[in-house]
């Protein structure tokens, strides 16, 4: 992979006419020292968020050595890279052939489901087997997240007390998990979720060998700026106190976004300005997806050759370089008022999903990738200052 100093040292030297996307290894470096120092278990890595191979070989290389998958195509993914690396199937719903491969080709044996069908499923396709290590999720709050997930996953309190009792005669390892929802925007969440762990506890009279709190660690956009990630640390570790267990089970996380999102980005370049909307060339289909259907606001910045910029700035639009209009994402994102055509611009946090959720739809799509060694736009974490560059 090309490495370049900076984003203006890339666009200067490749004036790329299709869209460009950055990663900053020195920013999954930095946040995941920060989650194997603060939090209170093992970390496993939502594969889903960004596959890439240099992310998840620099994840590997700062000391996270557990991943979250939710398929078959994933395992692959990982144990070609390393076939020690341990992988957790966390998907509550699988196919039976799915389940068979992970267990016989691959040897998972940590499986999720939150019904007694996918039970039946995972102990009939693993022919009965005798070590797995079954987590049966339960159904949480979302309030507070940017993305509901509690509509599609989770058993609901009323059926959890069965549903574990039940899973419990079948596994050698019992592991109850919830998951507060993507980009949660309050530690409390954690709370609550751990809390509702602790009733269930006191209903079956079962501890876990495992308790997943899951993923939902939020980052920071220009609209959405959480508290620090101390903070919810620290509300983990008083809700675990709260369960009062004699021994408290292993703790294990899924965070993804909070992991690789400031590393990062995409350069855009500017086709057409209509005013206030800018048609850029990526969007919704490529690398922005989460800039249209959750509306999610990009920090962002125009790169110039050195001509003047403009001290007043103005909210932008953006329309992708599709045929359809859904291609639109709303922003506001503030950018100089002289930006026009041909003119690069910089969208941050795009480590989390802009690369996943590409498409090849009306023939637009850009595998360009390189790796600069600036700053991100916005951080949550501490900045290197040894590489800070100003803005050209």
């Amino acid at each position: 992979m090309k490495k370049f100093k900076t984003v203006y040292e890339l666009i200067n030297n490749l004036k790329p006419s299709d869209p460009v996307y950055c990663i900053r290894k020195n920013s999954i470096k930095k946040a995941s020292k920060f989650f194997v120092e603060k939090f209170p278990g093992k970390i496993l890595y939502a594969v889903k968020t960004n596959p890439n191979n240099e992310v998840i070989k620099t994840l590997i290389e700062s000391g996270i050595k557990n991943f979250d998958v939710a398929s078959i195509k994933e395992i692959q993914e990982i144990k070609k890279i390393d076939n020690s690396l341990q992988c957790s199937y966390m998907h509550t719903v699988k196919s039976r052939e799915a389940i068979n491969e992970a267990y016989f080709k691959f040897g998972i044996k940590a499986f999720s489901l939150d019904t007694k069908d996918e039970l039946v499923k995972i102990l009939e396709a693993t022919n009965h087997a005798k070590d797995l290590e079954l987590f049966v999720r339960i159904a949480v709050s979302n309030e507070h997240a940017e993305i509901d997930l509690s509509k599609k996953f989770g058993v609901n309190s009323s059926e959890a007390s069965g549903l574990i009792r039940l899973t419990n005669q079948y596994t050698k390892k019992l592991g109850l998990s919830f998951h507060v929802g993507s980009q949660c925007m309050h530690p409390i969440s954690y709370t609550k979720g751990i809390a509702e762990i602790g009733n269930l506890i006191k209903k079956t009279k079962i501890i876990p060998h495992v308790i997943n709190i899951g993923g939902g660690f939020p980052t920071i956009y220009p609209d959405l700026i959480p508290q620090s990630l101390d903070n919810y640390f620290e509300e983990i570790k008083k809700g675990l106190n709260d369960l009062k267990l004699t021994k408290l089970p292993e703790i294990i996380c899924e965070p993804g976004r909070a992991l690789v999102a400031e590393s990062g980005s995409t350069i855009v370049r500017v086709n057409l300005r209509k005013k206030q909307k800018l048609h850029i060339n990526d969007g919704t289909y490529g690398t922005l997806f989460d800039g249209g259907v959750p509306n999610i606001v990009y920090p962002s910045r125009l790169i110039t050759n050195g001509r003047m910029i403009s001290k007043k700035m103005t909210a932008y639009d953006f329309y992708g370089p599709t045929c359809d209009s859904m291609d639109y994402m709303k922003g506001p994102f503030l950018l100089p008022n002289n930006i026009k055509e041909n003119d690069y611009i910089e969208l941050g946090q795009l480590g989390a999903y802009g690369l996943t959720f590409r498409t090849q739809f009306n023939g637009f799509y850009s595998d360009k990738i390189f790796e600069v060694e600036d700053e991100p736009i916005m951080t949550m974490y501490e900045k290197d200052k040894s590489k800070s560059f100003l803005v050209a």
